[in-house]
């Protein structure tokens, strides 16, 4: 993966939070703990992101497709 370097500002006492568990040997650098937590915030996004597009579903027409579909598959279920 190809890494870029950019400058951020961040308030101080969150900076130092970072530096501390730069210090306690949780991150290797600050790059790393910055990284991380960006990475950590994208990736919840994301799943709200899923949970907010699945809301929007009608749950009605959305069981009467699943039945419809398992319907049609049905016939082509091996028995045991």
């Amino acid at each position: 993966m190809s890494v870029a370097k950019v400058t951020i500002s961040i308030e101080s006492g969150l900076l130092k939070k970072v530096d501390y568990l730069v210090k306690e040997r949780v991150f290797s650098n600050r790059s790393q703990a910055i990284q991380s937590a960006v990475a950590e915030k994208v990736s919840r996004l994301d799943r709200n992101r899923l949970a907010r597009e699945c809301a929007k579903l009608d749950k009605v027409e959305e069981q009467s497709l699943a039945d419809l579909g398992l319907a049609a598959e049905v016939g082509e279920w091996l028995e045991y």
